[in-house]
C-alpha cells in the first residue's frame, strides 16, 4: 500500500502526518512552537527557519518510526503552512530572513504608504483580494529601510510551504494559494502583479517558478533524506495554503461551498468566482488551491491560542476534554460572561481589543473556570457567525451547511454550539485535521493516484457527524452576540485611544 506525507508548518505547531492511499491517518508527530518579536522592533515576528526546520525533521522521523511504514512505500511528500509568512534566500538559496504569519513591524511603512501612494493599497486589493495588513510590500520595504543589506541580497521569496518544499529537495517555487496572501499575485491570472515592487522602489522578480497543488516540484534530497528519514528520490509535490488546502480536503472544491477551519485562527471561507470582490475591503479574497475559483474569508483571531492560554493558565494540568466534561453544566450563555479577544474581520482596519473577560459572576461556580471555558466556546461560534453573515452579506446568499473542521471540530460539544449559534447544520469529518489530510491528498494528486485536485477532495472527504441546530437556543444567541457587539466596540474605541493594549493590530492602523 502507498503512503502520503504531509508536513505543516502551522501557527501554533509544526506536524508531520502520514496516511495511506485510502486517506486514513496511519500515524502524526506535532511539536507545539511559538514565533518570538525582537525587541528592537514592536509587532515583530519572526520565523526561526534553522530551529523550526530541525522540529519539522523530527516529526518526520518520528512518524516513519511510529509507522513501521518503509519510508521508500511513501510515494509522495507535500507541504502546507500559515499563510503570509515569508523567507527570504540568497543566491545561494540560503535563508536569510524570514517572518511569521501576522508580523506588524511595518507600522511606519504603511503610514508612508497611505501617505505618498494614497490610491496603491486599493489597487492591489482590487488585484489581489489583499490589503497592507498581512501583506508582504510594507515587510519588504521595512527591510529596505532597517537592514538593506539583506534586501539587496535577497534573489527569491518563498512563502513557508514551499520553503519546506525547498528544504526536501532544493527546488526554489511559487505556489498560488499560498503566496496569493503576499498582496502581490493576481487573483484572474495567479502571477505576480507586475510594477507593483517596482512603483514604491522595490526590486521585482523575487518570485520563483510557478507551481500549481498537486504538481511535482522535485524529489528529496541525499541531505533532507538524512534530516528526514525519507527516502532519497522520493516525489516532493506542491501543497498550499493551509486554510485553502483543508477546505479542499473537507469536499469544497465548488462555487458557494462552505468551511470554518478551526484552529489557532477560525477562518470561515466561501468558495466564490473571480469576479467577486469587496468594495468595502473588510473581507479577503484568496486564490484556491482548486484551479478558477477564490475563497471569499473572514478571520476569527487566536481563537484556539486563547484556548491554550486558558488551558495552561487556569485548566491546573488538566486537558481540553476534562476542562469541557465539567462545562457542559453550564448552561447556554454561560451566566452572561462576555470574552473579548477577536473582533470580526475588519480587513480594511483591523485591530483587535485588549483581552478581557467582560460580566464575570463573582459567585465560583457562575463565574468560575467551567464558565468561562463555555463563554470561550460560544464566543468563537458568535464571531464565526457573524464573519458567515459578512460574507454572505456580499454574496447574497447562504450556505446549506458548514463544514467545521481542525482542532475545534473534535469536540461535539463545540460543533453544536456552532450549530446553534449560526442555525446552520454542522459536519465534521472523520479526519479533523483537514489541512494535513489536504496536502497528503495534494501528494496524491502528483503521485498520479487522482487525475484531479477536484477527485481527490471528493475521494477523501468522508462526513463522521452531522450537528442539527437547535431552533430554541437561536434567539438566546442572537441577543448574546448584539451584547457582544456593542461591548466590544466599546473596548475597540478603549484599546484606540490607548487607554488598553491591542491584543493585535495590523501596521498603520491608529
Amino acid at each position: 500500500m502507498r503512503h502520503y506525507l504531509a508536513i505543516d508548518a502551522g501557527t501554533g505547531s509544526g506536524r508531520a502526518v502520514l496516511f495511506d492511499e485510502t486517506g486514513r491517518e496511519v500515524a502524526a508527530e506535532a511539536r507545539e512552537w511559538w514565533h518570538a518579536g525582537d525587541p528592537r522592533y514592536p509587532g515583530s515576528m519572526d520565523f526561526d527557519t534553522a530551529g523550526n526546520w530541525a522540529m519539522l525533521a523530527e516529526c518526520c522521523r518520528a512518524v516513519i518510526a511510529r509507522s513501521g511504514v518503509d519510508p521508500a512505500r511513501i510515494a509522495g511528500v507535500s507541504a502546507t503552512s500559515m499563510r503570509e509568512a515569508f523567507v527570504l534566500h540568497d543566491a545561494s538559496g540560503r535563508e536569510i530572513w524570514a517572518c511569521a504569519n501576522v508580523d506588524a513591524r511595518a507600522e511606519a511603512e504603511v503610514l508612508w504608504l497611505k501617505e505618498n501612494h494614497a490610491d496603491l493599497e486599493r489597487r492591489l486589493y482590487r488585484a489581489t483580494g489583499q490589503t497592507f495588513a498581512l501583506g508582504a510590500l510594507p515587510r519588504l520595504l521595512w527591510l529596505q529601510r532597517h537592514a538593506p543589506e539583506t534586501l539587496q541580497a535577497a534573489r527569491h521569496l518563498t512563502m513557508l510551504s514551499d520553503w519546506i518544499l525547498y528544504r526536501l529537495s532544493g527546488e526554489l517555487v511559487c505556489e498560488a494559494s499560498n503566496a496569493g496572501t503576499t498582496g502581490l499575485v493576481d487573483l484572474r491570472d495567479r502571477r505576480p502583479v507586475p510594477g507593483a515592487l517596482e512603483e514604491v522602489g522595490l526590486p521585482e522578480g523575487l518570485f520563483p517558478r510557478a507551481a500549481a497543488t498537486g504538481e511535482t516540484v522535485g524529489t528529496i534530497s541525499a541531505a533532507a533524506a538524512r534530516e528526514t528519514g525519507l527516502a532519497p528520490g522520493t516525489p516532493v509535490i506542491a501543497g498550499g495554503g493551509d486554510c485553502q488546502i483543508g477546505s479542499f480536503a473537507l469536499g469544497a472544491t465548488r462555487a458557494g461551498d462552505c468551511a470554518i477551519m478551526g484552529g489557532t485562527f477560525w477562518q470561515t471561507v466561501v468558495n466564490v468566482g473571480a469576479e467577486v470582490s469587496d468594495p468595502s475591503m473588510r473581507l479577503r479574497i484568496n486564490p484556491h488551491v482548486v484551479p478558477g475559483l477564490n475563497q471569499c474569508e473572514a478571520i476569527s483571531f487566536f481563537t484556539g491560542a486563547v484556548m491554550r492560554w486558558f488551558r495552561d493558565a487556569f485548566g491546573q494540568g488538566r486537558d481540553y476534554a476534562a476542562i469541557e466534561a465539567e462545562s457542559r453544566q453550564v448552561p447556554p450563555g454561560a451566566h452572561g460572561i462576555l470574552p473579548i479577544f477577536s473582533d470580526v474581520m475588519r480587513y480594511d482596519a483591523w485591530f483587535h481589543a485588549a483581552p478581557s473577560l467582560l460580566n464575570l459572576p463573582l459567585d465560583p461556580e457562575r463565574g468560575g473556570p467551567a464558565a468561562i471555558f463555555r463563554a470561550l466556546q460560544e464566543n468563537a461560534a458568535v464571531v464565526a457567525a457573524r464573519n458567515l453573515d459578512a460574507v454572505t452579506g456580499l454574496l447574497g446568499r447562504r450556505p446549506e451547511r458548514i463544514v467545521f473542521a481542525g482542532g475545534a471540530s473534535k469536540s461535539a460539544h463545540w460543533s453544536q454550539i456552532l450549530a446553534d449559534v449560526t442555525g446552520l447544520p454542522v459536519v465534521t469529518p472523520q479526519v479533523k485535521e483537514a489541512t494535513a489530510l489536504g496536502c497528503a491528498a495534494a501528494a496524491a494528486t502528483g503521485a498520479g493516484q487522482f487525475d484531479t485536485l477536484e477527485a481527490a477532495g471528493r475521494a477523501w472527504f468522508r462526513p463522521d457527524a452531522e450537528y442539527r441546530p437547535d431552533p430554541g437556543l437561536k434567539p438566546l444567541y442572537d441577543a448574546l452576540g448584539e451584547r457582544w457587539a456593542k461591548a466590544y466596540a466599546v473596548q475597540r474605541t478603549l484599546a484606540a485611544e490607548g487607554v488598553t493594549t491591542p491584543m493585535w493590530r495590523a501596521p498603520g492602523i491608529q
